[in-house]
């Protein structure tokens, strides 16, 4: 089977992702199973695309441990392997090669966000000591101390996964879709002057669709106070500014729960001629947008990982237990443990 351009293409962008430190790099025996998933999520025959077998864990994806992906080698699996099985799926259905990529840009991110966890260094006091001022003799020093130390690496911790997802949720959504991220300075709509005319300051998109002319602002909730007024005047602006560019201005939330911001915001872009879709509505909508082959990754990775967080009911914090090692740190209930590996500290 001949392998073009684009699927070489293909397999270098699900392959790398960064530079330097930060660089993840698939092996090929890893890409060839996150290929082999995608097959069986896709329920395809393996042997009708003349895949060669990889003996998979029965589990879903979510729940296959990153321990056995480090566990492949890549003795039996060959670059050209990888790229015969990509073209005969991309033979299969076009819409492959977007599944795929969106699959390993998850997986790629998965890998780096638990180096970060293994390797995200202890706080040092030189960098909270200060803020011992305002609890100071509220308790014993040392409890105090390690107080500090866990909330400020907790803080770190949180800061980078807020880089992280912010670098793949949207993406996701706006390519399942069959669009993409704009930059302001690339962006097509522009920023109106309060005399009603178009300047040369571009508007970020979070999804731009070309070919149904449709502008999406991706949100997974909209509460009350989800931003200050400044920030929400902009929110406001966005659906007038993508019609008088010529564009559908659509707002999708994920989150049905009810607010007076989002009520406003949906005047608004009814007003403007554009489109709603909250909640059910939204998924259905991204699913319909995503075609038979990628709304099956949107079913699989992207609605049930949020719907799963949602439908957990939190009036009063579980007791947790935080424990940390030079081999690992451990999160722990009375029912359930979370182990990350250390690296060594």
């Amino acid at each position: 089977m001949s392998t073009n351009k684009f699927i070489r293409n293909l397999y270098a962008t699900c392959k790398m992702h960064g530079s330097g430190e930060a660089q993840v790099v698939l092996s090929d025996h890893e890409l060839f199973a996150l290929v082999s998933i995608a097959v069986r999520d896709l329920e395809w025959s393996g042997d009708e695309l003349k895949l060669e077998g990889l003996d998979l864990p029965k589990e879903e994806y979510f729940q296959i441990s990153q321990a056995w992906f480090d566990d492949l080698v890549d003795d039996d699996i060959t670059s050209d392997q990888v790229e015969n099985a990509l073209d005969a799926c991309f033979v299969q259905d076009n819409d492959f090669a977007l599944y795929i990529e969106n699959f390993a840009a998850l997986h790629r991110r998965r890998v780096k966000y638990r180096r970060i966890l293994a390797s995200q260094p202890i706080p040092n006091m030189d960098q909270i000591g200060p803020r011992v001022l305002l609890e100071f003799g509220a308790c014993d020093d040392t409890l105090l101390a390690n107080w500090m130390t866990w909330r400020k690496w907790i803080y770190d911790i949180d800061n980078r996964a807020a880089q992280e997802t912010g670098y793949l949720f949207e993406p996701l959504l706006a390519s399942s879709i069959g669009g993409e991220p704009v930059g302001a300075r690339n962006s097509p709509v522009k920023r109106i002057d309060s005399d009603g005319k178009a300047t040369n300051n571009g508007r970020q998109i979070d999804c731009l669709v070309p070919s149904s002319k449709k502008t999406y602002e991706l949100k997974l909730r909209v509460t009350i106070a989800a931003s200050g007024q400044g920030r929400f005047a902009e929110e406001l602006s966005f659906p007038t500014e993508s019609q008088a560019a010529g564009f559908i201005p659509v707002l999708l939330v994920l989150d049905p729960t009810p607010s007076s911001k989002l009520s406003e915001l949906k005047r608004k872009y009814l007003g403007c001629g554009g489109e709603v879709y909250i909640g059910d509505e939204a998924w259905a909508h991204m699913e319909r947008e995503a075609g038979a082959v990628v709304s099956v990754f949107v079913a699989k990775y992207i609605k049930p990982t949020i719907k799963a967080i949602e439908n957990v009911r939190i009036t009063e914090p579980q007791a947790l237990t935080l424990s940390w090692s030079s081999k690992s740190i451990s999160i722990s209930s009375a029912k359930h443990s979370y182990n990350m590996q250390r690296q060594g500290d």
